[in-house]
């Protein structure tokens, strides 16, 4: 049995983890450090605009996305989701999982009145942009991205 939700902080191993079981992940995260991860969960944690997801499949964190309530200015004051960090295991790929994380997303992002859901996706993620079209989703936008550090 499936079940969605909240993660804890004794799931920031296994998070890490997932997001580091990809090549792009591979390179940039640290799984045998995980004091900067548990240092940023208490800060999404304690944040009423953030819900760091897990997906547990017998008690295993099988699946993640951090979903973020933006309040904002622009369509006449409507508030938006931000979709961060999908990860799913390599065991549950294929599978249905990640279209119903992003279902579960899209629900919790209506619940809370927002009018949209967006994502970011690496340009070189060509399998996730086939995924994410293939639930709706439209390349509309181009992202820019600066790193500062």
């Amino acid at each position: 049995m499936l079940i969605i939700e909240r993660a804890l902080r004794t799931d920031v191993a296994a998070i890490v983890a997932l997001l580091a079981d990809d090549p792009l992940g591979a390179q940039r995260e640290t799984p045998d450090d995980l004091s900067r991860y548990l240092e940023a969960f208490e800060a999404i944690d304690a944040d009423p605009h953030q819900y760091l997801a897990v997906a547990r499949r017998d008690g295993r964190v099988v699946g993640t996305l951090q979903l973020t309530l933006v309040p904002g200015l622009s369509r006449r004051g409507a508030a938006r989701a931000q979709v961060e960090g999908v990860r799913v295991h390599a065991d549950e790929r294929g599978g249905g999982l990640g279209s119903e994380l992003l279902e579960w997303a899209e629900r919790e992002a209506g619940k809370s009145g927002c009018v949209m859901i967006q994502l970011t996706s690496d340009a070189k993620r060509k399998d996730a942009h086939r995924f994410y079209e293939r639930l709706g989703y439209e390349a509309s936008h181009v992202g820019f991205k600066k790193r500062l550090g």
